[in-house]
């Protein structure tokens, strides 16, 4: 029997980062509007740091569906980032076997000035397709995202909601082997948002492993086949969602 193969291993990974200029006084306020939340230390130097992550570890495989979980400030978009190369672990390491597709910062890359083809082309090669792989992908693109002659225009001259198609229908095209989520993504204005919905499910179902972070039990429990539960960066549970939430967890 073959044994399942590891797509995504983290091992040891810490993300400590300092802030500074922090007066004592506003130390609080400062540590309330940050968005990794994480663990607040001091060094010799009166410096401030934050640990978003402390000692992260786990392995996971083909075909599995993992789950990130916690109140606000708990660590997920940080791990997310992470495991997505945005953020460098200050320790330990995140190996990735396969391409990796993050739908995190999905507008990373793009470039205003340039159309929605071109922008088509810088974002599918910031995902690692080539250009051969790309051309293939632009008329379906383009139909999606319901731009008609926009497309060809620059993006500065789109709407929000003509943006967000345009990016969400690039994001969902190229299929990924580990793909990265932060939360189950909506797309735009409410005409847009009933096959967005189809397309997010299909195009989840044809990634090898995924990565979810969220809020709701309901989403965890049916998409993913593990659950990690993080706490001031700090992992404190690690397994099955449905046993999770059935001990009434939160």
């Amino acid at each position: 029997m073959v044994a399942p193969k590891v797509l995504l291993s983290a091992r040891g990974v810490r993300l400590t980062y300092p802030v500074y200029t922090i007066q004592a006084s506003s130390l609080r306020n400062t540590v309330l509007n940050l968005a990794t939340g994480g663990r607040v230390l001091r060094d010799a130097g009166n410096v401030v740091h934050i640990q978003a992550l402390d000692g992260v570890s786990f392995d996971l495989f083909e075909g599995d569906r993992l789950g990130l979980y916690g109140h606000n400030g708990s660590g997920k978009t940080t791990l997310l980032k992470v495991l997505a190369g945005i953020y460098e672990p200050t320790h330990g390491e995140v190996v990735a076997h396969g391409r990796v597709s993050s739908m995190i910062e999905m507008g990373h890359g793009m470039d205003p000035d340039a159309t929605g083809v071109e922008n088509i082309k810088i974002m599918g090669r910031y995902r690692g397709f080539n250009g051969r792989e790309i051309k293939a992908k632009i008329d379906e693109i383009a139909e999606f995202a319901d731009l008609g002659p926009f497309i060809n225009l620059p993006v500065r001259t789109y709407s929000a909601g003509m943006t967000m198609r345009l990016l969400f229908a690039t994001g969902t095209c190229f299929d990924p082997d580990i793909l990265i989520l932060d939360e189950w993504l909506g797309a735009g204005d409410a005409s847009f948002m009933e096959k967005a919905q189809q397309r997010m499910e299909n195009f989840v179902s044809r990634s090898r492993m995924l990565v979810l972070a969220s809020h709701s039990h309901d989403l965890l429990t049916r998409v993913c086949n593990k659950l990690c539960v993080l706490h001031a960066g700090r992992v404190v549970y690690f397994g099955d969602p449905q046993e999770y939430f059935q001990r009434g967890k939160v």
